[in-house]
């Protein structure tokens, strides 16, 4: 579903999302948000990041990859909706300085994609239930040695409304409904589902019509 409708009817507006091309201005607050959530999640991330792995897990249209390889990151920057990916490869050089960026489209939880020291999920669970959102960064806990940094639909009664809203009223179009995830039964869940793992920081970031809230999850010892 999100393959099919960044493929076929969104590329152009995240084309202009992420460039400097003037939008309106519930893009532009979208744009902003974006900006600020991405710059907080690679602060997350070690400042030198040369000879490290990093998954950048849904890396639409690459900029946090790119940002990421500048610092040194050895990236394998990955999205099921290959309309971005080719906008990523085309805007972005493969070697920076001293980081590497492969592209690849397709699934993001493939095993065959090997391990990592950090994974980057900016803004591609938000379309998760629950439970999948759980099993999906269990998955990557199995391939992760440090940290997992990633981004979730915080519930807030204006995003319930307009989840529900939409379950009785589906759009016409493919695009994905974003799911509101209540924190303390993310918290709850992933204590239960991905042992030895412990959530360190969280930070919510909301710009117009833009809210995502940040998680990071650090492997123990």
């Amino acid at each position: 579903e999100r393959a099919s409708h960044f493929d076929s009817t969104a590329r152009q507006a995240w084309i202009d999302l992420t460039s400097d091309t003037k939008v309106s201005g519930i893009r532009a607050t979208v744009r902003a948000g974006r900006d600020t959530m991405r710059h907080l999640l690679l602060d997350w991330l070690p400042v030198d990041l040369r000879r490290v792995r990093v998954l950048a897990a849904g890396c639409g249209t690459g900029a946090l990859t790119l940002a990421a390889a500048y610092r040194g990151a050895e990236l394998t920057g990955i999205d099921v909706a290959t309309g971005l990916v080719d906008v990523a490869r085309e805007r972005c050089p493969s070697f920076t300085g001293h980081g590497r960026i492969f592209w690849k489209s397709g699934d993001m939880l493939d095993p065959e994609l090997g391990e990592f020291d950090h994974v980057v999920a900016m803004d591609s669970l938000i379309h998760y239930e629950l439970g999948d959102l759980v099993d999906a960064l269990a998955k990557l806990a199995t391939r992760t040695q440090n940290s997992i940094v990633f981004t979730f639909a915080p519930y807030t009664r204006m995003l319930g409304a307009m989840h529900t809203f939409g379950k009785v009223f589906p759009k016409s179009d493919s695009s994905p409904a974003i799911v509101p995830i209540a924190e303390s039964e993310l918290r709850e869940r992933i204590a239960q589902a991905i042992p030895g793992w412990d959530i360190a920081r969280t930070e919510r970031v909301s710009s117009g019509f833009y809210t995502s809230q940040a998680m990071e999850l650090v492997k123990r010892g």
